[in-house]
């Protein structure tokens, strides 16, 4: 049966790669180090059992003040199950969200709870703060694309604002708006080192707006992350791909959600925001500044990219294809010995 959730934090990380083994480790210590302390850490391993098993070692001591419960991902390999996991063996009634290869700044989720002061808050997200592996953003790399690598882009609204949807790799939410809405949707977004589509967040934050009319969601830009961006993805073939992937993962929510809601605040990005960029771009360039040409081409090739996937993402969706299903939250089984008897549930 499931422990009562209590009024705290359950932070949950999903890994996959023995690569990412030091990243895991610091994001593991950023949550440690929070100024408000959460719960537990779940360390949600999809489907790499060597993985897993190095990770129960180096944790097994944990202490007592600072849990750590390493799980294996109970659904199909990606990072909706992975979640999904998570949240069925969290203990908090709030559960927060950290990439892999991100580390929280010391006031996370301090900010995060001071959201919650407000019942009819169902989800509060951050700001994601690139880390580039070559010590600075490209020349080229335009801030408008930043969510290209998975980091808070130009364009969202500055300080604590009301928002459509929070981003999945800093974000929160009650455990109660998964009970109302159920969780991730499989099927769509990341999985290992497959296409990198997204969105999942997105549609689970419409399909939640639509099970609780009164839900309020926030990103408030005091609960930081810093999140790498490894070299790969400084090159302008990722940033292709990722801008096409986006197209392919937005068809998917049109079709679930309806075109009107889900694709409402990319309207906005498209006509006011781009423009915008693709203007300073130019000015830079006429101005003799680096990058500035580069920046409005390739704000231009990611909207043409994207748009690209979008189209073949619409006509397989009318061709029955890309289908993803939106599960509800079954709770994993806790016992007197929680780690061992969530990770059997984990397996079920």
């Amino acid at each position: 049966m499931r422990a009562q959730p209590t009024e705290e934090f359950s932070v949950v990380i999903c890994v996959y790669t023995e690569e990412r083994w030091e990243d895991i480790l610091a994001a593991v210590s950023s949550v440690h180090a929070q100024s408000r302390p959460a719960a537990e850490t779940l360390l949600v391993v999809d489907h790499n059992p060597a993985l897993r098993e190095r990770l129960e070692k180096e944790f097994k001591d944990a202490d007592d003040t600072r849990p750590v419960r390493v799980l294996a991902n109970a659904g199909p390999r990606g990072l909706s199950a992975g979640r999904n996991t998570g949240i069925a063996a969290a203990r908090g009634s709030l559960v927060a969200f950290l990439d892999d290869d991100a580390v929280a700044e010391r006031d996370w989720l301090h900010h995060f709870a001071a959201g919650y002061a407000d019942p009819r808050v169902m989800a509060v997200g951050g700001r994601t703060m690139p880390a580039w592996a070559s010590g600075g953003r490209p020349d080229w790399f335009p801030e408008e694309f930043d969510w290209v690598v998975g980091c808070t882009y130009k364009g969202i609204p500055p300080g604590k604002v009301r928002v459509r949807n929070v981003l999945g790799g800093n974000a929160s939410f009650r455990r109660s708006a998964f009970d109302a809405a159920g969780g991730f949707a499989t099927g769509i977004g990341r999985d290992g080192d497959k296409r990198p589509l997204g969105c999942e967040e997105t549609e689970l934050c419409i399909r939640l707006g639509r099970a609780l009319p009164d839900a309020v969601l926030l990103i408030d830009d005091r609960a930081v992350i810093h999140h790498k961006v490894p070299a790969v993805r400084e090159r302008f073939g990722y940033f292709r791909t990722r801008a096409y992937a986006e197209g392919l993962s937005k068809a998917l929510v049109a079709r679930s959600v309806g075109a009107g809601k889900g694709l409402e605040s990319e309207r906005r990005y498209t006509t006011r925001v781009l423009p915008g960029g693709v203007g300073r771009g130019l000015r830079d360039a006429v101005l003799g500044r680096r990058g500035g040409a580069g920046r409005a081409g390739a704000i231009v090739t990611g909207v043409a990219a994207a748009a690209g996937g979008y189209v073949l993402g619409s006509v397989r969706a009318r061709r029955g294809g890309g289908s993803f299903t939106p599960p509800p939250i079954a709770p994993l089984t806790h016992g007197a010995g929680g780690e061992s008897e969530g990770r059997e549930g984990a397996h079920a």
